[in-house]
C-alpha cells in the first residue's frame, strides 16, 4: 500500500476548528495500519479522476455528441444547467425539519453539473463555481449525521468535485474538501453502530455508495481507512440488492427505484471503473433483471404503476442505461427513449446524477432500441407484481398492473390486491400516492411505524380506505399478512394474475382470493372470490378515479371529458353502488383534488362462500366485454 501523504500545507488557512477536526483525524489515521486480508484488487493507486470517468475518456463524450443530436442535446441541457447555477447563492446548511438532505441534494446535482461541465469545456466559470460550492459545504458544522442519507449524498457531492477537478481547484478547497470528506462523511460512517449496513432498503444502497464515493476519492492518502469503508461495503450492499429476489421487482415501488436501484449503480459503476471490477455485484440474480421490472412500470399515457410511498409522475432513470448496457438488451430502454423524444430537455435539469447517462449511454445507438417482444410481465419477492398491456407503441392501450405482498414492506401502504388500470389514453383506477414526509414529521407524528396500531395506519393516503382493494367491515389491511401471486398467465388473449390474499384479511374473512385480467387486450376482468367467518360481513369493493361517477344498477359509468368507461358488477343480489369522498380524514392528510372512490358495497351472511366479478370496459369494447363466469381456479 502506499505511504500516506501529509496534506497539510504552509500558507493555507482554513477555520481552525475544521483545521484541528482535520489533524485530530490524520492523526488517527496515520496510526490505524490494519492488515490486508482481502484478496481482492487493491485501490487503484492512480491519480485523478478515477471516479466514473477517466482522463481522456471525455473524448468519447465529445464523439458521441458530434454523432448523434439526441445526446447533443442532453450534454447541452446540462452545459445550460451548469450555467444557470452561476447566478444562484452558495448553498447554505438550512434544515428542514430534521433532515438537511434537500441542501445535499441540491450539493450532489451542482457539483455533478459543474464538474461535468468544466471537464468537457474546460471553461473556468463552471470550475470557479465547483470551488465556491465544496467550500461552503466543506464548510458546514456537520452533514446532519443523525439522517445519514445526508451525509451520504453530500459525501457523494463532495467527492465527485474533488476527484473530477482535483488538478484544478483551488489549494483551500482540496485540502478542505478532503478534510470534510474524512470528518463530516467517513469518519461518522466508522463511528458507533448504523443500521442501514444491514437494511434491505434503499438506505443501505445511498449511504454505501456515498461512503464508498469519499473512500475513492481520497484513497491514496488514507488507504487503510479508504480500504476498511470499501470492504465493509461489498458486504453490506448485496444484503439490499438481494431484495430484488428472484425476478427483479423493487420492494419500494417506482420513485424510490430511481432513488434506491440509481445509487446502487453509482457504487457499482465507481467501483468496477476504480477498482477494475465489481467483484461480480452486478450479476447478482434479482438485480440484473430489474431493469425489465422498470419498463413495464412506465404506463401508456407515461405515468407508473403507482403503490406504496410513490407518487405518480415519471422521468428519465439515468441508471436504466446502465442496464441496458450490462444486459446488453436496448429493449429496456423503450420508455426513456420515449422521455428522450420530447422537444424540452429542460425536464431532465432536476436529475441529479444526470451527467452520468452520458457515460452509460455512450456506447448505446438510440435506433438500436426496439420494441420489447413482452407484453406481461410477472415478478415475486417481498411486493410481488404483475403488468400486462394490449401495446407498447398505443398511448390509448390498456394496461393493467396488480400488486401483491405485504403492507409491512419498507415504504409500504395497505394495499395488497390493489390495481391500476389505463384505456383510451386515461388512467381510470388510480392511486394516490405518497404525501410529503415533513407534512407529518413537523407535527410530531411517527410515520415508519409498521405494528398494527401505528400511528402510519391513521394517514389516508396509507391506510386501507384509500386503495383499490377489498375493505371488510371498515378494517385495516393486516400488517404482517403476505401475498405471492398464486399462477398468471401471458397468453394475450387472456392476461391474468392470481393471488391468495387470505393472510391480508385474517380475522376478517376465512379466505380470500383476487385475481386480475386483461381480456382480449380490450378490458380488464377483477375476480374476488372469499368466504365470511360466522358473522354476518360488510365487504366493500373500491376503486380510487379522476372521473365523473354516474351510478347505475350493478354498474357505474365513468366520464372522463369525451371518453367513458363502463365498471359492471356481477355478485350477490343486495350489492349497493356508492361513491365515497377522497377529502381528507384528518387534519394532517393531503387533499386529494379530483378524485373520487367509487364500488359498491354487501353484507354476506356468515359462513357463506361468494364471488365479485366486476369488468372494467372502455367504449371500444363494450359490445365484446363479457363476463367470464369462471372460478379462479379455472383460470
Amino acid at each position: 500500500m502506499p505511504q500516506k501523504k501529509n496534506l497539510i500545507k504552509k500558507n493555507i488557512t482554513m477555520p481552525l476548528q475544521s483545521k484541528l477536526k482535520f489533524i485530530i483525524f490524520l492523526f488517527l489515521a496515520l496510526s490505524c495500519n490494519k492488515e490486508k486480508t482481502s484478496t481482492e484488487p487493491d485501490l487503484s493507486e492512480d491519480g485523478h479522476p478515477r471516479i466514473l470517468l477517466l482522463k481522456g475518456e471525455e473524448q468519447q463524450i465529445h464523439d458521441l455528441i458530434a454523432s448523434d443530436e439526441t445526446w447533443a442535446k442532453m450534454h447541452f441541457a446540462i452545459l445550460e444547467k451548469s450555467n444557470d447555477l452561476l447566478g444562484d447563492p452558495v448553498l447554505e446548511r438550512v434544515m428542514t425539519g430534521r433532515r438537511l438532505l434537500s441542501v445535499s441534494r441540491e450539493a450532489l446535482k451542482r457539483i455533478f453539473f459543474l464538474s461535468y461541465s468544466y471537464r468537457m469545456t474546460g471553461d473556468e466559470k463552471f470550475l470557479k463555481r465547483a470551488d465556491e460550492e465544496i467550500l461552503a459545504v466543506s464548510r458546514f458544522s456537520d452533514w446532519n449525521p443523525s439522517h445519514f442519507l445526508d451525509v451520504a449524498e453530500m459525501t457523494m457531492a463532495v467527492a465527485i468535485g474533488y476527484d473530477w477537478l482535483y488538478e484544478d481547484l483551488s489549494e483551500r478547497a482540496r485540502l478542505e474538501a478532503q478534510s470534510a470528506i474524512l470528518m463530516l462523511g467517513l469518519n461518522e460512517s466508522l463511528n458507533g453502530t448504523h443500521w442501514w449496513l444491514t437494511s434491505e432498503n434503499n438506505w443501505n444502497q445511498v449511504c454505501n455508495a456515498g461512503m464508498v464515493y469519499g473512500a475513492l476519492a481520497i484513497q491514496e492518502d488514507f488507504p487503510d481507512v479508504a480500504e476498511e469503508i470499501v470492504d465493509r461495503s461489498f458486504e453490506s450492499i448485496p444484503i439490499a440488492m438481494e431484495a430484488y429476489q428472484p425476478d427483479g421487482v423493487y420492494p419500494e415501488g417506482y420513485g424510490y427505484w430511481g432513488y434506491g436501484s440509481g445509487f446502487n449503480i453509482m457504487f457499482l459503476s465507481a467501483v468496477e471503473k476504480a477498482l477494475g471490477n465489481d467483484r461480480g455485484l452486478s450479476s447478482t440474480p434479482g438485480f440484473i433483471e430489474t431493469g425489465h421490472f422498470l419498463k413495464h412500470m412506465i404506463t401508456p399515457t407515461g405515468g407508473n404503476f403507482t403503490w406504496a410511498d410513490c407518487g405518480t409522475g415519471t422521468n428519465l432513470k439515468p441508471a436504466m442505461f446502465w442496464f441496458a448496457e450490462k444486459t446488453n438488451d436496448p429493449s429496456v430502454l423503450w420508455s426513456e427513449k420515449r422521455f428522450l423524444e420530447v422537444s424540452d430537455f429542460d425536464r431532465f435539469k432536476g436529475i441529479r446524477d444526470l451527467p452520468a447517462i452520458m457515460i452509460w449511454g455512450k456506447n448505446i445507438p438510440l435506433n438500436n432500441i426496439t420494441e420489447p417482444a413482452d407484453k406481461f410481465w410477472m415478478g415475486q419477492g417481498p411486493n410481488p407484481i404483475a403488468m400486462m398491456r394490449s401495446s407498447w407503441t398505443d398511448s390509448k392501450a390498456v394496461y393493467l398492473g396488480f400488486k401483491a405482498g405485504s403492507p409491512s414492506v419498507n415504504h409500504g401502504h395497505m394495499d395488497v390486491g390493489s390495481f391500476m388500470m389505463e384505456a383510451d389514453g386515461r388512467r381510470w383506477a388510480t392511486d394516490l400516492g405518497s404525501q410529503n414526509y415533513e407534512s407529518l414529521e413537523s407535527l410530531g407524528m411517527s410515520i415508519f411505524g409498521k405494528d398494527q396500531d401505528a400511528e402510519r395506519w391513521t394517514i389516508f393516503r396509507m391506510n386501507t380506505y384509500s386503495h383499490n382493494v377489498l375493505i371488510v367491515d371498515n378494517e385495516q389491511q393486516r400488517v404482517n399478512g403476505y401475498a405471492k401471486i398464486d399462477k398468471s398467465s401471458d397468453e394475450e388473449n387472456f392476461m391474468f394474475s392470481v393471488s391468495d390474499i387470505s393472510s391480508i384479511y385474517n380475522g376478517q374473512l376465512k379466505n380470500a382470493t383476487r385475481g386480475v385480467a386483461l381480456k382480449d387486450l380490450k378490458y380488464t376482468v377483477i375476480r374476488d372470490e372469499f368466504e365470511t367467518l360466522d358473522k354476518t360481513t360488510t365487504v366493500r369493493w373500491n376503486m380510487v378515479t379522476y372521473s365523473n361517477v354516474i351510478l347505475g344498477d350493478k354498474e357505474a359509468t365513468l366520464n372522463d371529458g369525451s371518453k367513458i368507461l363502463r365498471l359492471k358488477v356481477k355478485g350477490p343480489g343486495n350489492i349497493e353502488m356508492k361513491t365515497w369522498s377522497t377529502a381528507p380524514t384528518n387534519n394532517y392528510d393531503a387533499e386529494n383534488p379530483g378524485t373520487i372512490m367509487v364500488g359498491f358495497e354487501c353484507e354476506i351472511p356468515a359462513n357463506t362462500k361468494e364471488s365479485f366479478e366486476v369488468l372494467l370496459v372502455p367504449s371500444n369494447a363494450n359490445d365484446t366485454a363479457n363476463f367470464l363466469n369462471l372460478k379462479l381456479d379455472e383460470w
